[in-house]
């Protein structure tokens, strides 16, 4: 980068700040709520409007797992176990499944971790599949849809296809007997085939104590233009870049690193999350992992998200106005990142800024202890409400078979 390039990148970098600083103490840190359907389903309340039966599964599908490894309740698919928590208590759980709307099975099907404590799926299919029998010979309630009435917590990097590797998991597919079930997931990606029809997008969890913790004063500038710590190439796995997040990060590194308006780094400093709060973009390179912790911290702390994954389905999409509130830029356009969000007027930043200092976009994104209202367990019994009456068609006749209980891959078959 030559020294006028450099001056120039300084100079757009100061009036920038100059200009949202300025306009920010004028607007005084005003939110602003979203009007029309998207927005305003955001403070639904799902009581009244749904009831749910949890099933009463034995423990080693539950709590023995996670009392063999508590990890499991702080890494970014721990969902699943706070759901069933949630459930347990809200005032949607019926005892009496006679009049359910939906039927919960809490397995915790990420729970197996590895030392460094990251979830391996090779056992999920076959303890899925286990639950799937118990509850099919024990209640009649599974028979007469076959699962059609029923929701699923599969919160794996591929959902219900079981695999960490995209390839693997294509070949996999989704786990057969829930292809008629509606999937919570944190997995989104249009036209692939493990986002399956009807499922619910959610954010990955992300701790919201140890969020709380790190707050800045709001009247503090935004004095970094755009941020972001974290791998840009899995040296292990994928040395090349191409495939890690799709070869976005790796971009992202080889086209600014070097360029003043982006503070990117691979450490991860203590100030980490006070850096989002002073930062006016967060860079959020999913590929296709829409699971990253990034965008949930990004929306909490109000800086506006930078999405580059091509085709993605972010959490809670129709309630949450991802376009309003966010930047999509296309995975083959990162080289131009630079003239991309300097070209973003002043006035649409604070929109954002504005619309992301609302309340309510917060509180969607957050799995907190215990649950308040808005939050995202809410918005997951709000999707399942929206979906309700189910249709008549989703009710077997009499003798009436769908699923293929032999289906899917050999190894699966095998007894939990």
């Amino acid at each position: 980068m030559g020294s006028g390039t450099w001056i120039l990148a300084l100079l757009v970098l100061q009036s920038v700040f100059d200009g949202i600083y300025g306009l920010e103490q004028e607007v005084n840190h005003r939110t602003e709520r979203i009007s029309g359907s998207a927005g305003d389903v955001l403070e639904d309340d799902p009581v009244g409007r749904l009831k749910v039966f949890v099933y009463e599964l034995p423990s080693k599908y539950n709590k023995k797992i996670l009392h063999k490894d508590p990890r499991c309740l702080n890494h970014m698919f721990a969902a699943e176990i706070y759901m069933n928590r949630f459930l347990l208590s809200s005032p949607v759980r019926t005892l009496n499944p006679e009049e359910a709307d939906w039927f919960y099975a809490p397995v915790y099907t990420t729970c197996d971790l590895t030392p460094n404590g990251l979830p391996l799926p090779f056992k999920s299919p076959r303890m899925m599949r286990s639950a799937i029998e118990l509850i099919s010979t024990n209640w009649p309630y599974w028979n007469r849809t076959e699962g059609a009435d029923h929701f699923f917590v599969v919160p794996h990097d591929f959902g219900a296809c079981f695999h960490y590797q995209e390839e693997k998991a294509i070949e996999r597919g989704i786990l057969h007997l829930l292809k008629r079930a509606t999937l919570v997931q944190t997995f989104g990606q249009r036209n692939h085939v493990c986002l399956k029809d009807g499922s619910i997008t959610i954010p990955p969890y992300a701790p919201p104590q140890k969020m709380q913790t790190h707050l800045i004063p709001p009247d503090t500038p935004r004095s970094i233009f755009v941020y972001f710590r974290g791998l840009f190439y899995d040296v292990g796995n994928d040395p090349e870049g191409g495939y890690y997040a799709r070869g976005a990060r790796a971009s992202v590194w080889e086209n600014f690193k070097n360029n003043p308006l982006f503070d990117i780094s691979t450490d991860h400093p203590t100030t980490y999350y006070e850096d989002m709060q002073r930062a006016v973009f967060c860079l959020c390179p999913l590929g296709w992992a829409p699971w990253s912790p990034r965008l949930v911290e990004a929306v909490v702390f109000g800086c506006i998200p930078v999405v580059i994954a091509d085709d993605i389905v972010l959490p809670f999409a129709d309630a949450i106005p991802w376009e309003e509130i966010g930047v999509f830029v296309a995975e083959e356009d990162v080289p131009k990142l630079d003239t991309i969000l300097t070209s973003i007027p002043i006035e649409v930043i604070l929109r954002k800024q504005r619309l992301l200092a609302n309340p309510s976009m917060k509180q969607a994104m957050l799995f907190p202890q215990p649950a308040q209202p808005g939050d995202a367990f809410h918005q997951i019994l709000n999707g399942l409400a929206r979906k309700l009456p189910h249709d008549e068609g989703v009710y077997l006749k009499p003798g009436q078979k769908i699923l293929n209980w032999t289906a899917g891959p050999v190894g699966d078959l095998k007894p939990w």
